[in-house]
């Protein structure tokens, strides 16, 4: 592999709370009285919290204070947190975990990178504290994706340049992310045919079919 590093999106990538996320908004958007479905839980994939509820919010005909949003987005947390308690390490597919320890023995270094500020509670239901070189996320940027930010922290944590790591991205807005940041990007999931990656995978393991 031309790459000497990997940076891995959590979400939808390593494991999938997709579900938990849509719940926790669904149930706040209910508290409010706000229309919400899957559609607008779609245009939220690899945004931060805030601006998660901004885009909730736009179906409300009322105006919120700062602390009323504050307040808003620690109830959404604290929902999503309470769903993230069912995870294990059977939410861990033995594709991924395959793939991720052929990685790590081909001597590659290995990062998160994450908007999510759960990411290392995330980790650690899933059986992955401790195993990547790296973790950047929500709780160490100061901008969301499409910001490259969280890349760039990553890659700057494993002591590689842009030109050396490839990202791995399922959402759109994390596609451009890695691209803004100078990355290589292979995409699976929903951004799999998106014309700015580099790369575009089928399943998480087609990652090695890379050279």
């Amino acid at each position: 592999m031309r790459y000497k590093g990997i940076i891995f999106d959590l979400d939808g990538v390593i494991c999938s709370t997709d579900e938990y996320h849509y719940l926790a908004w669904k149930a706040l958007a209910d508290q409010l009285g706000i229309e919400f479905d899957r559609q607008i839980n779609n245009r939220l994939r690899g945004v931060s919290r805030m601006e998660s509820l901004e885009i909730v919010l736009e179906k409300s005909n009322k105006v919120y204070s700062d602390a009323e949003k504050a307040q808003f987005a620690e109830v959404k947390n604290a929902l999503y947190r309470e769903l993230l308690g069912q995870m294990s390490t059977a939410d861990l597919s033995e594709e991924v975990e395959a793939t991720l320890n052929v990685l790590r023995n081909k001597g590659l270094a290995l990062a998160i990178g994450s908007s999510s500020k759960n990411t290392p509670f995330i980790l650690e239901r899933i059986g992955l504290a401790g195993f990547f070189d790296a973790v950047s996320d929500g709780n160490n940027i100061t901008h969301s994706k499409p910001d490259p930010e969280v890349f760039l922290k990553a890659a700057q944590m494993l002591g590689l340049p842009p030109a050396e790591c490839l990202v791995v991205e399922d959402a759109h807005a994390g596609v451009q992310a890695a691209v803004a940041g100078g990355f290589d990007c292979a995409a699976m999931g929903d951004a799999k045919d998106d014309p700015r990656a580099t790369w575009h995978l089928g399943t998480f393991s087609d990652i090695l079919m890379i050279r």
